[in-house]
């Protein structure tokens, strides 16, 4: 008894912004679990439900599909960030949980690593300044209105620099950070520093601003 043979899988068109979409997902879920050496575009397009020729075709290489990956997470967190920031009701607290949520972004779905393995390949293609200096602009725009507009705005630019680099560094660095600290038994300590920046940041932003007629440690100047 013979059997026709099996007819290959019917591909689906898809739009180009849907194929874009579905294959940074699959380069995302990918990176998760084996980073950036371990990343295979066969794999990815074999996830995506699309060819290899067609990954090339939107991102060009492997490393601006892993670039792509990283851009559209650190876009998402902008305007997350963003819309959090310009609400007139964000408070402490909110502030607590929006460093937490973009810690896990950063931590747990390997963001981070990510940008640290770009920088050291020498790529520019990624470069997060951009989004430092919006969450600058907004912060220093909150700043002046209660300041009546005698915020220094290199200082509202290093507070996010400071918000920034501590992020970064801890989702990098992880579990090695807190045992380096002698705290890697404690669960409880991500949370904990996350809190205490928030007020360390909270303290600073709506301090008063130095009297010019003082010189440093609040002696009078001359």
């Amino acid at each position: 008894m013979s059997t026709s043979p099996k007819r290959p899988p019917k591909r689906v068109r898809r739009s180009a912004a849907d194929a874009r979409s579905l294959i940074l997902d699959a380069a995302e879920k990918r990176l998760q679990e084996a980073g950036p050496s371990g990343l295979r575009l066969q794999e990815v397009a074999a996830d995506a439900g699309v060819s290899h020729p067609n990954i090339l075709h939107h991102f060009g290489s492997r490393e601006g599909l892993v670039e792509a990956v990283v851009n559209r997470a650190l876009e998402t967190l902008q305007r997350d960030v963003l819309g959090a920031l310009a609400s007139e009701s964000f408070e402490a607290p909110d502030a607590a949980a929006l460093l937490t949520r973009v810690a896990t972004i950063l931590r747990d779905r390997g963001h981070a690593r990510l940008l640290g393995w770009l920088a050291l390949e020498g790529s520019t293609a990624t470069d997060p300044t951009h989004m430092i200096r919006a969450l600058a602009d907004v912060m220093h725009a909150r700043r002046e209105a209660e300041r009546g507009g005698r915020a220094s705005k290199e200082d509202t630019v290093f507070l996010v620099m400071l918000t920034t680099l501590a992020l970064l560094g801890e989702a990098i660095f992880a579990d090695g950070l807190w045992e380096s600290a002698g705290l890697g038994g404690d669960h409880a300590a991500p949370g904990r520093f996350k809190a205490w920046l928030v007020e360390l940041l909270r303290t600073h932003m709506h301090a008063p601003p130095p009297d010019p007629a003082r010189g440093p440690r609040g002696t009078r100047a001359r």
